[in-house]
C-alpha cells in the first residue's frame, strides 16, 4: 500500500534544480572514420590503397582474436580506407585525397552542425524550464509537453514536477493543489515526491544529483516506492514518538 499523497505539512529545505544536459553517445564506428579521414588527408591512390592493404591485414589478425572480432571501430575503419580507395580510383591521376571535397564527410559534418543546433535549443529550454516554478494546469500540459520532446526531456519534467510537489514550490505551496495532484499525476511521479518528502529531511545538505535514485526507483518500481516513503515516515513519526515520550530505544 503506497503512501498517500500530501505527506503531513512541515517545513521542508527546497530542492535544487537540475538540467537534465543531453550527450552526444560515443561511436566507435564515427571515431574509426575520423582517424581514417584525417590520415588519408593529402594521399595519393597508392598511398591509400598501400594503408588499406595494412587494414586489411590487422582486421585479419584481430579476427584471430574473440575479444577483438566485434570491433566495431576496425571494420569502420577497413570500410572507410575501401571508400577513400574506390573514391581515387574514380578520380583525376595524381589526384589526393581532400576531406573537404568529400561529399560524404560534408553532409556528415552538416548533419552534426544540425543535430548541434538542436541539442543546444533543447538545452536552452531544460534551462528555461528549471528556472520556472509549477502553475496551475501545469500536470494538464505535461503529456503534450512530453509528447513532444524526448524521453530524457519527459523525464526532467517528471522530475522537476516531483521535487516541487515534495519540496512545495510554486502552486504546490496550497495544500489543495498538492491534493489534487494525486489525480492528474502518474503514479511514479507521485511515489518520486512521496520519496523525496521523506528523504529531504534525512539529508538537508543533499542535492538532487545525490537523490537521483529516487527517480530511478519511483520508475522501475513505483509501488515500491512508495512503500519505502510510507516506512520512512513511520520510522521517522515513531522516532519522534519516542524522542517524545523520553522513551529510549537503542535501535534509534
Amino acid at each position: 500500500m503506497t503512501t498517500p499523497w500530501p505527506p503531513r505539512s512541515t517545513a521542508r529545505r527546497p530542492l535544487a534544480p537540475r538540467v537534465a544536459v543531453p550527450r552526444e553517445p560515443v561511436d566507435p564506428a564515427r571515431i574509426g572514420r575520423r582517424v581514417v579521414r584525417r590520415r588519408a588527408k593529402g594521399m595519393d591512390a597508392c598511398a591509400v590503397a598501400a594503408a588499406l592493404e595494412e587494414a586489411r591485414f590487422d582486421a585479419r589478425q584481430d579476427s584471430r582474436h574473440e575479444h577483438l572480432a566485434d570491433d566495431d571501430r576496425g571494420r569502420a575503419e577497413l570500410a572507410e580506407w575501401e571508400r577513400i580507395d574506390q573514391l581515387l580510383a574514380d578520380a583525376a591521376p595524381n589526384a589526393a585525397y581532400d576531406p573537404g571535397a568529400d561529399d560524404v564527410v560534408q553532409e556528415e559534418l552538416a548533419d552534426d552542425a544540425a543535430a548541434a543546433a538542436a541539442r543546444e535549443a533543447e538545452l536552452r529550454e531544460l534551462g528555461t524550464l528549471e528556472q520556472t516554478e509549477p502553475r496551475e494546469g501545469d500536470e494538464a500540459v505535461r503529456d503534450e509537453l512530453t509528447r513532444r520532446a524526448r524521453s530524457y526531456v519527459q523525464t526532467d519534467i517528471d522530475g522537476r514536477l516531483a521535487h516541487a510537489l515534495a519540496a512545495h514550490l510554486g502552486h504546490y505551496r496550497d495544500p489543495a493543489a498538492r491534493a489534487a495532484a494525486a489525480g492528474l499525476l502518474p503514479p511514479p511521479v507521485l511515489a518520486h515526491a512521496s520519496l523525496l518528502a521523506e528523504l529531504a529531511p534525512l539529508t538537508p545538505g543533499a542535492d538532487v544529483g545525490q537523490l537521483a535514485f529516487a527517480a530511478r526507483l519511483a520508475a522501475a518500481a513505483p509501488e515500491a516506492a512508495g512503500d519505502l516513503a510510507a516506512y520512512l515516515a513511520r520510522a521517522r513519526s515513531e522516532r519522534g514518538r519516542r524522542a517524545y515520550g523520553g522513551v529510549h530505544n537503542p535501535h534509534w
